[in-house]
């Protein structure tokens, strides 16, 4: 009777412990998700979008569908690791899809190999680095903000602002790009439309052998020269996103003018520009606002600077997630922009977005699968301008960039 007794238990006990075990893999994900983004120190709002998505999905190290890498800062002396990187996630059997945010050097080359071993694995990047006809040939679909549109717009918000002049920064690397190339062409000559002086300024790259830290001295110690140079009622812009922070500062201390970033955002370089410890706040996009826009009216900013309600870095990661999960799941389609923005309104709710497939600047053909999106600006102190709502001259589609 002992002997049946012991039997039964360790019956009972396997097929608890089986149970168990089913149960346990039935809560693993099905598929993973892989995204790359660039460090705290290069591009802290994509990683936090990362992160939003291994909150909401888990880490697929200990079972769930995300599985999140970083890429280097140096990453334009270190392309073939970065390409290795990322091709490293198609090892992995259950991925289904791969992101890049910022899409830097490197990922086109990336998803060809990618393609050529895994045709199953979904391919989205998030602002290119690459020229739009690269990525388009190696992704499934692209997304970065709006270098047309925001060519015209920001201009046309600069002088809503009072601006005389509008200052461009950025250095020989960014200007190679045709995106970041083209937009400053459109600046330029929106600037002549709509009555503004138009200059360009030189700052050191840095992922070059100066870094982040000698390029944001750089900033630090020519704002004050420039703003003597152009006036107070003059509106900067930068390319790069270590260059934003010492520009915020020093645009805020001297008076200046200061739209929006290059990738707009409450967090991009807003919080160490003023000191605004946010760590209460962190993902609660509308408690962020508050809090900057009171420390940039302190600092002298109010109705002088502005961004986007929500970081387009930050909504790029948890966005392009969220569109692939949907994707894979047969809920969305990879070439609906709909589908795109319903994905991307999970994270911005109450935004305005607009948006339109790229145009190639060569042929005048749209694009299939790159599309470029903009929010309106909202200028801290007074409120939204009515920036989605403009349109933008057809000329400015017409305008050339040549490297």
């Amino acid at each position: 009777m002992k002997k049946l007794t012991k039997v039964a238990a360790l019956l009972l006990a396997l097929t608890l412990f089986f149970a168990g075990a089913d149960a346990f893999a039935q809560a693993k994900a099905k598929f993973h998700i892989g995204i790359m983004t660039g460090t705290v120190s290069q591009s802290e709002d994509d990683l936090r979008g990362a992160e939003r998505l291994i909150s909401m999905y888990g880490d697929a190290k200990s079972g769930g569908m995300i599985q999140h890498i970083t890429y280097p800062n140096d990453f334009m002396a270190q392309q073939e690791t970065v390409i290795s990187q990322i091709v490293s996630l198609a090892d992995d059997p259950l991925m289904k899809a791969i992101i890049v945010n910022e899409a830097i050097p490197g990922t086109s080359e990336a998803y060809k190999r990618v393609r050529a071993k895994r045709p199953d694995i979904l391919l989205l990047a998030g602002e290119p680095h690459e020229d739009p006809l690269v990525i388009q040939s190696a992704a499934d679909l692209a997304v970065s903000a709006d270098w047309i549109s925001r060519g015209y717009t920001i201009i046309w918000a600069a002088k809503q602002l009072g601006a005389k002049t509008f200052v461009h920064i950025s250095f020989p690397r960014h200007m190679s790009y045709e995106t970041l190339g083209l937009r400053r062409n459109i600046m330029e000559v929106a600037c002549k439309d709509l009555g503004l002086k138009f200059a360009f300024e030189t700052a050191p790259d840095p992922t070059t052998d100066v870094g982040v830290a000698g390029a944001q001295q750089f900033i630090l110690e020519k704002v004050p020269q420039w703003v003597e140079k152009y006036g107070k009622d003059t509106a900067f812009f930068c390319t790069n996103n270590a260059h934003t922070d010492p520009l915020l500062k020093q645009v805020a201390k001297y008076g200046a003018i200061f739209v929006e970033p290059d990738l707009p955002s409450p967090l991009m370089g807003f919080p160490g520009a003023f000191c605004v410890d946010l760590t209460k706040e962190k993902g609660d996009w509308p408690a962020i606002m508050k809090k900057v826009e009171a420390a940039v009216v302190a600092a002298g900013g109010k109705g002088r600077m502005g961004t986007w309600a929500y970081s387009i870095s930050y909504t790029n990661s948890a966005g392009l997630g969220e569109f692939a999960k949907n994707v894979i799941e047969g809920k969305a389609k990879k070439d609906s922009m709909k589908d795109l923005f319903a994905a991307y309104g999970k994270f911005t709710p109450g935004a305005k977005w607009n948006g339109a497939p790229a145009i190639d600047n060569a042929t005048g053909v749209r694009a299939k699968n790159q599309f470029l999106i903009y929010q309106d600006t909202y200028i801290f102190g007074k409120g939204y301008l009515p920036t989605t709502s403009q349109k933008v001259p057809e000329k400015y589609y017409q305008v050339k960039f040549s490297k």
